[in-house]
């Protein structure tokens, strides 16, 4: 009788073991063994007017032109617009894969402005798991039109602008992904005491696939402290985006006329939902620099 209890026990043993072999390979197999990085968040480095959490690969520089159009309400006289414009023209280069440095020159206030963004986390699946992308952003600004008296001339450092932000995205699936962007936007000098030389502002984008090669996409930037010399508005715009091969073309409606961070989110005067809209497009061209080949070792990237 012991002899058989003993056998039976034993065998147990070796049917647990060998069951417990076959589940550890189980999940051996299910357990992702790399890291997979979520790619195109966004299909530009824009969402309209703001930066995306995106950069461009390294070596890939980027050729930017901006233009918005005077309000649609001014009627025909004005040819709903068309007969005012503000244009902006940049180039954007990828030092790496994380960190782009551009430099830009608007028509409005002439002003010249420089930024840097740097990707420091990655939203990934598999061995490392992270729900979000965030990147920095941080920009200067110089105006050099000459709207003052010369017996009144600002200093070079009176009108300097400065910007920060940080981008936190989330691609929830393939057509869908969300951005909020807190901001904040110092002015070096202001029109009169009771305007905040500190203005902090959130901003909130959106964009959503229609198909392979069109998106639309949607943003808002709230100012926390606004400026008190004029009566300025929070930042609204709408787009459609289209992608043909090395360009991103965006057509948007908005009710900023501008194109920087410290004019768009800070000084947007016109109401958007009284039909103060401003047509306008964003317009890119990539073009490789040197090697193109980048490998990205242990890890993969999907869309």
């Amino acid at each position: 009788m012991m002899k058989n209890v003993v056998t039976l026990l034993f065998l147990l043993v070796i049917q647990t073991y060998t069951f417990a072999q076959d589940l550890m390979e189980i999940l051996d197999e299910e357990t992702p063994s790399q890291t997979t990085y979520t790619s195109a968040t966004f299909k530009g480095t824009r969402i309209i007017n703001g930066h995306s959490v995106e950069n461009r690969k390294k070596g890939v520089l980027e050729f930017l032109i901006s233009h918005r159009f005077g309000k649609i309400n001014d009627g025909i006289d004005e040819l709903f617009g068309l007969d005012d414009s503000n244009i902006r023209f940049a180039l954007e280069y990828a030092l790496t894969n994380d960190l782009t440095l551009g430099v830009g020159r608007s028509s409005f206030e002439k002003t010249y402005d420089g930024f840097v963004k740097y990707k420091l986390l990655k939203q990934s699946t598999g061995e490392k798991n992270f729900p979000l992308s965030v990147s920095l952003f941080g920009s200067v600004a110089k105006k050099t039109l000459k709207d003052y008296d010369p017996e009144e001339k600002p200093s070079f450092n009176d009108r300097l602008f400065y910007t920060t932000q940080v981008l936190i995205a989330r691609k929830f699936s393939e057509n869908l992904s969300l951005q909020v962007s807190p901001t904040h936007v110092h002015r070096n000098s202001v029109r009169i005491d009771a305007d905040p030389h500190d203005i902090y502002a959130i901003g909130a984008g959106g964009r959503y696939k229609l198909s392979k090669r069109m998106s639309v996409n949607a943003e808002y930037f709230y100012t926390i402290n606004p400026l008190k010399s004029v009566n300025t508005k929070n930042a609204v715009a709408l787009s459609l985006d289209i992608e043909t091969g090395g360009h991103v073309f965006q057509l948007m409606v908005s009710n900023a006329i501008t194109m920087i961070e410290k004019a768009f989110i800070t000084e947007t005067t016109d109401d958007f939902f009284k039909g103060d809209l401003h047509f306008g497009f964003n317009i890119s061209r990539a073009f490789q620099i040197g090697n193109k080949k980048n490998k990205i070792p242990k890890a993969t990237y999907s869309d």
